[in-house]
């Protein structure tokens, strides 16, 4: 017990010692370009706020922020190209669906869901059910009958993650039947979606905005749990009478655990609060998103209540939670 005392008191020493340092780095941070690390392909809603705080941070950075999009694998590529590099240089914007998921999806998770760290929350993407504007589908209801009415006919094309997570969960308890049509790049099923070739989407409003623009897409509901201000005529799931189809989307900046030190992670959180002005809330809603500006402990709280959300559905649809 003695020997265990004077280990502790000297790593709290050498942690003392080092502490300096570690400011002095995160107040020089960063050195290089920093690399934003996007699941989904441009245009899509994380895509547009990375690309915002992209351009903001690097201003206020005085380095490069570039924005890669990697699409594919229901996030896996992206999460693991952004971990591999194991760089404080390189960070995940993205929402934490992409992850919070995996470890019900896959029995072998390619990476550590624990060395995903959260810097800061940027924005609550909206989440919108969409069918074509030609469909005889007008609401939750409609679309509920239809299934029900023909089970299997219909087909649906969800984002990797959570939201694809959800509407399953949301198909199960209310028993339905309808067929999920796989994209490498959600974008690609709108053209489908237009032309009624699937027949249901749900997505972050950003993905479907200009094809409800044209008037080749309608928005049938919100999913949650409030209506928004971009969309006051468009019911959330609950209010249509369907609350087990409510998601929250949760966006923001990640980094790597090794290489995250809490000194970092708050200059981070301080610099994007900073960078989150009202030009980049009005670019924001304009495209599908509302700002919700949070710091790490907050994002982390708000990602375990996304965790027990999921853990439900998981439930519904008698999946195991994962092995500890």
């Amino acid at each position: 017990m003695i020997a265990r005392a004077k280990l502790l008191i000297v790593a709290g020493l050498a942690l003392l010692l080092a502490w300096p340092s570690i400011r002095s780095e995160a107040q020089t941070w960063p050195q290089r370009t920093v690399r934003f690390i996007v699941p989904f392909g441009a245009g899509a809603g994380a895509d547009i706020g990375a690309r915002l705080f992209a351009e903001r941070l690097s201003k206020q950075w005085n380095q490069p922020v570039v924005v890669e999009n990697r699409p594919g694998a229901d996030g896996v590529v992206a999460i693991t190209s952004f971990l591999n590099a194991n760089d404080d240089h390189v960070l995940f914007f993205g929402p934490s669906g992409s992850f919070t998921v995996h470890p019900y999806q896959y029995a072998k998770v390619p990476y550590r869901v624990e060395d995903i760290v959260p810097l800061v929350q940027v924005s609550n993407t909206i989440i919108v059910v969409s069918v074509p504007s030609s469909s005889d589908i007008r609401t939750l209801g409609d679309l509920v009958a239809a299934a029900r009415a023909a089970p299997d006919k219909l087909n649906a094309a969800l984002v990797p993650g959570i939201t694809e997570w959800s509407f399953l969960g949301f198909l199960k308890h209310y028993g339905l039947s309808i067929s999920k049509v796989p994209y490498r790049d959600i974008m690609q099923a709108v053209p489908d979606l237009s032309e009624n070739r699937v027949q249901v989407m749900m997505s972050s409003l950003a993905v479907v905005q200009p094809a409800v623009q044209s008037g080749k897409v309608r928005l049938i509901a919100v999913t949650g749990r409030a209506r928004v201000p971009q969309l006051p005529d468009v019911p959330t799931s609950e209010e249509a009478g369907f609350p087990a189809l409510e998601l929250e989307g949760l966006a923001g900046l990640f980094g790597p655990r090794a290489k995250m030190p809490e000194a970092l992670r708050e200059r981070i959180a301080a610099d994007a609060k900073i960078a989150a002005d009202g030009t980049v809330a009005a670019r924001l809603a304009a495209t599908g998103q509302v700002m919700n500006i949070g710091g790490a402990a907050e994002f982390a709280a708000s990602i375990e209540r996304q965790r027990a959300h999921v853990a439900k559905i998981a439930g519904l649809l008698g999946i195991k939670p994962p092995e500890k």
